[in-house]
C-alpha cells in the first residue's frame, strides 16, 4: 500500500488512540495461563497482537472476540496449553516470539517458534540464554528464528540482563511461574514493568526492589486479568508529534497510558521545549493514565543517551523528525538496539529523512541531526517497519509537496485505524 501525504493546513480536536500493544499481549498471554475467564476491554486487534491470539489458539486456549476491542480468554492454567500441530507462526512479532518462549519453557512438550522474513532477522540468543540456564532445551537458527523449544522442569537463576529488555526479563519471569526456587532478574536499567504489574494482580509471589525483580515459586493458580487497556503512549506519539510540529495545531489525546517506563520521550520534549499538558490524571488497570494537551512548539535541539533510550525505544524515528524541525544539533547515543528492531532502524530513518532533505547522520549507537531544515515531499519507503511508516506521515504533513510513503501497510502492525484518526483531525493523507 501507498500512502499519499500532503502538508497539514489544520490539526485540530481531541482523540482517543488504540490500546497499549504491549499491555494486549500480556493480556492474552497471562490470561491463557490463569485459571477463570479474563475479560478484556479496549484488546488492540492490530497485526502482532492478532500473531499472538492465533499462537494461544494453536496451544489450544479459547479465546473469544464479541467485538473487534473486546477479548474473552479462557484460561487453561500454568500447565494446560496443548502441544500444537505444526510450528507457531509469530508472523512478524518479536514480543510474540520472546514472551511464548517463556512460557513454552515450562510445557512438558516440544514446540516451535517461526516467522516471517522480518522476524526471522532479530537476535534470539538473548532470551535463549537464560531459558536454557533455567533447564529448557532451546535451539536457534545461528541466534536467529525458528526456535524450538523443549519444555521440563526448570530450576530458578539469578541472571543479570546483559541490556534492559522488557521482553528478554519477561520471558524469564514467565518461565519462573513453573520454576523449582526463587528466579532474581537483575536489570542494567529501568525497562517496561507491565509484566510485573499484571502479574501482581494475578497473586503472583512477586517483589521489585530498583531494578531487581524476584519471584518465588507460588501454589495458587494465576487469577483471572480482566481489565480495560490504556491507550497506547507509541502510537500517541505520532499524532502527539504532528501537533507540535505543524502550525498552530491544538489537539487532546486522551486515556494515554503514562507508564514512567514508557514515558522518556516526553521527558525529552519538555526538554526542547514541547508545549504538553497532563490533565484527567487516574490508574486504569493498575497504569497511570492522562489525558495529554499538545499545542504547537518551538523545538530546541537535544541530547539523548543513557537510561533515557530504554524507556523511548521505540519512538525514536518520531523523534528524529522533530528533531529536523528543532533549533541546534540533536544528537542520540547509546541506541544501538535500534539496530536490530522491525527494521535497522538508525539506518532506515537517516534514508528516508535525508530523501526529505533533513540533514541527519548515522552513527554506530545512534544519530545526530542538524536543524531546523525545510523537508520537502518524496517517495520514501517504510523497510517493513510500521513505526518509521508513521514517523514518515508525519514528515510529510510538514514537508512541502506531497510525500509517499511506499509499504505503509506495515502501519497495521500496531496502529490500526491510523489513517482515519489523522483525517478527522484534518491532515491530508490518502491510502492508494
Amino acid at each position: 500500500m501507498k500512502l499519499h501525504v500532503r502538508p497539514c493546513q489544520i490539526l485540530r480536536g481531541s482523540a482517543r488512540v488504540p490500546g497499549d500493544k504491549s499491555i494486549s499481549h500480556r493480556a492474552l498471554l497471562l490470561g491463557a495461563i490463569a485459571e477463570g475467564e479474563s475479560i478484556v476491554h479496549n484488546w488492540l486487534p492490530a497485526a502482532d497482537c492478532q500473531a499472538t491470539l492465533k499462537a494461544m489458539r494453536a496451544l489450544g486456549v479459547t479465546a473469544e472476540q464479541p467485538s473487534l476491542t473486546e477479548l474473552v480468554v479462557h484460561g487453561r492454567g500454568l500447565r494446560g496449553l496443548q502441544p500444537p500441530n505444526a510450528p507457531i507462526d509469530c508472523q512478524g512479532s518479536g514480543t510474540t516470539m520472546r514472551l511464548l518462549a517463556g512460557i513454552l519453557a515450562g510445557q512438558q512438550f516440544v514446540s516451535t517458534l517461526d516467522g516471517h522474513a522480518g522476524l526471522r532477522r532479530r537476535p534470539m540468543e538473548r532470551v535463549a540464554i537464560p531459558l536454557r540456564e533455567m533447564g529448557a532445551a532451546v535451539e536457534t537458527d545461528g541466534g536467529r528464528p525458528p526456535l524450538t523449544i523443549t519444555g521440563g522442569d526448570l530450576r530458578g537463576i539469578d541472571y543479570l540482563l546483559p541490556v534492559a529488555s522488557a521482553q528478554v526479563k519477561s520471558a524469564i519471569l514467565l518461565a519462573a511461574l513453573y520454576a523449582q526456587g526463587h528466579t532474581i532478574v537483575r536489570q542494567p536499567g529501568p525497562a517496561r514493568d507491565h509484566s510485573e504489574r499484571m502479574l501482581r494482580a494475578q497473586g503472583a509471589d512477586l517483589a521489585i526492589q530498583d531494578n531487581v525483580v524476584t519471584v518465588t515459586p507460588h501454589p495458587q493458580p494465576l487469577a483471572p486479568c480482566s481489565l480495560t487497556i490504556p491507550a497506547d503512549f507509541s502510537s500517541a506519539a505520532f499524532p502527539l508529534m504532528a501537533a507540535l510540529l505543524v502550525p498552530d495545531a491544538n489537539l487532546v489525546l486522551e486515556g494515554i497510558g503514562v507508564n514512567p517506563t514508557r514515558t522518556g520521550l516526553l521527558d525529552v520534549l519538555s526538554g526542547m521545549g514541547a508545549e504538553i499538558v497532563w490533565l484527567n490524571q487516574a490508574e486504569q488497570a493498575g497504569e497511570p493514565v492522562a489525558d495529554l494537551m499538545v499545542r504547537s512548539s518551538r523545538l530546541q535541539a537535544a541530547e539523548v543517551g543513557g537510561e533515557t533510550v530504554v524507556r523511548m525505544i521505540d519512538e525514536f524515528p518520531i523523534l528524529a523528525v522533530a528533531a529536523t524541525q528543532a533549533e541546534g544539533q540533536t544528537q542520540v547515543r547509546d541506541a544501538h538496539e535500534l539496530r536490530v528492531k522491525e527494521s535497522d532502524r538508525i539506518a532506515a530513518v537517516a534514508t528516508e529523512l535525508r530523501a526529505m532533505g533533513a540533514s541527519i547522520a548515522e552513527r554506530d549507537d545512534g544519530f545526530v541531526v542538524h536543524g531546523p531544515t525545510r523537508l520537502h515531499g518524496a517517495h520514501v519507503h517504510s523497510h517493513g517497519d510500521h513505526r518509521l511508516a508513521m514517523g514518515l506521515a508525519v514528515a510529510g504533513l510538514i514537508a512541502a509537496g506531497e510525500t509517499v510513503v511506499e509499504g505503509a501497510e506495515v502501519i497495521a502492525d500496531s496502529f490500526p485505524g491510523f489513517v482515519n484518526l489523522m483525517l478527522t483531525l484534518g491532515a491530508e493523507l490518502k491510502e492508494e
